[in-house]
């Protein structure tokens, strides 16, 4: 029988997902999104054009992929409309090449003004939250209150919208926080609508079904490791889990199901909002990074923090998933740069750690190893061998420290600027 092989982030998200799924799908024929919300930026760049992708799987633009929205996702349906839309604009068949889980829970406008309204109270603590009702939406999941797809077809399902909006109302009166939801309820129904076009399947059954055909499937992933509710650097992290094990709970398969996993890292760091980040730069070369690399957000256009590549956080990473090959993104942005540093440890009040502690915090201070740069413009090398030396040693240290080979390495935004190795 067949496994689902998996690809997600390494780091704080934005590691470009959405490049690689879109290279590595022709070899798949069913693409699923396991977990996450709208907040996901997924960039795909193709044909002189760029379409970014926020709840649909990157596999839709591939002729003969089925594209799954798995039960762990949370969807907000005006956004998952706009986004069809924006798809069939390019004639694309969307509701032959998609599937939506009866079991994924639907965010409401409601969960919207309820992120704002937590947001605000918190005032200078507050999480960099992307305001998308995500975190709401889940808690509702949690505390066995929420809207499902299936939902929509059941007959009371107005009454059942009625009654979490009151209650969510309730809430907003606690934070005293005014809001209107009229226009964007308008909206939601409208959203609703769009989707009804899809066929909502038990994403579980089907999964497993196509795993005994011998299906081969790719498992999705939104956001980053260092994201997740449970290893992430909590309470600055996302409402689920962004780790390989959200797979088995975001699809419904079995652990021993899983095959490969594809981890994938920029080779350097970033990340948006609030939240630990030890190897950030605050100075000139942080905004080098920032400039060249285009580090502002694909979903909020916020500029992303940047810092050097966290190998300490990255051999983490790699533990936690089981990551059986590497992915190592934007390695053009390093270019023009003399000196190229990796946090190879930390020091935590005084003492030398190598892994990633609980307490990551300011209070950590990476200890870098320096290597020498490459300063020539790689974009043009499509063959392992061609690579300047210097950029050659640096993968190396990498793969040797993670214990994993680096299988890709994208030189550009392009999907022809990628080497397979």
């Amino acid at each position: 029988m067949k496994k689902v092989d998996v690809v997600l982030g390494l780091q704080w998200g934005d590691e470009g997902k959405g490049k690689v799924v879109d290279v590595l799908t022709p070899n798949y024929d069913v693409i699923a999104r396991f977990q996450g919300g709208p907040n996901a930026g997924h960039s795909l760049h193709f044909g002189g054009e760029k379409f970014v992708l926020h709840t649909v799987p990157s596999g839709i633009f591939r002729d003969g992929s089925m594209n799954i929205i798995g039960n762990g996702v949370v969807i907000d349906p005006v956004i998952l409309a706009e986004e069809i839309s924006q798809i069939e604009a390019t004639g694309i068949d969307v509701v032959s090449r998609m599937k939506i889980s009866k079991r994924a829970h639907l965010i409401l406008p409601t969960h919207r003004a309820l992120d704002a309204a937590s947001e605000a109270a918190k005032g200078k603590t507050k999480i960099g939250s992307t305001l998308k009702g995500i975190g709401p939406a889940y808690m509702d999941k949690t505390g066995r209150n929420g809207l499902r797809v299936g939902d929509i077809l059941l007959p009371d399902f107005m009454e059942r919208y009625q009654a979490l909006k009151e209650k969510h109302f309730f809430q907003l009166r606690q934070y005293d926080y005014q809001v209107d939801t009229t226009a964007y309820e308008q909206e939601w129904f409208r959203g609703i609508e769009s989707l009804k076009r899809f066929e909502f399947v038990d994403s579980e059954m089907v999964v497993n079904n196509y795993l005994k055909q011998d299906t081969a499937i790719l498992a999705e992933g939104a956001q980053g490791s260092l994201l997740d509710i449970d290893f992430g650097t909590y309470p600055y992290v996302t409402s689920s889990n962004t780790l390989c094990a959200g797979v088995c709970t975001g699809l419904g398969v079995a652990p021993t199901r899983i095959g490969e996993v594809y981890g994938i890292f920029k080779a350097y760091c970033t990340r948006v909002g609030s939240g630990p980040f030890p190897t950030e730069l605050f100075d000139a070369t942080g905004e080098t990074l920032r400039q060249v690399g285009n580090e502002f957000g694909a979903t909020t256009g916020r500029p992303r923090r940047c810092g050097w590549l966290d190998l300490v956080a990255l051999k983490y990473a790699v533990m936690m998933n089981g990551v059986t090959a590497l992915i190592m993104m934007k390695s053009d942005i390093l270019n023009d740069f003399d000196i190229i540093k990796v946090a190879v440890g930390y020091e935590v009040n005084g003492q030398k750690v190598d892994y990633f502690p609980y307490e990551a915090d300011e209070n950590i201070t990476p200890i870098y190893r320096e290597f020498e740069g490459w300063n020539c413009d790689i974009c043009n090398v499509r063959d392992f061998e061609q690579f300047p030396q210097q950029f050659k040693d640096y993968v190396a240290f990498i793969e040797a420290e993670c214990g994993v080979p680096v299988k890709i390495i994208s030189v550009g935004p392009d999907r022809e600027e990628t080497i397979v190795r």
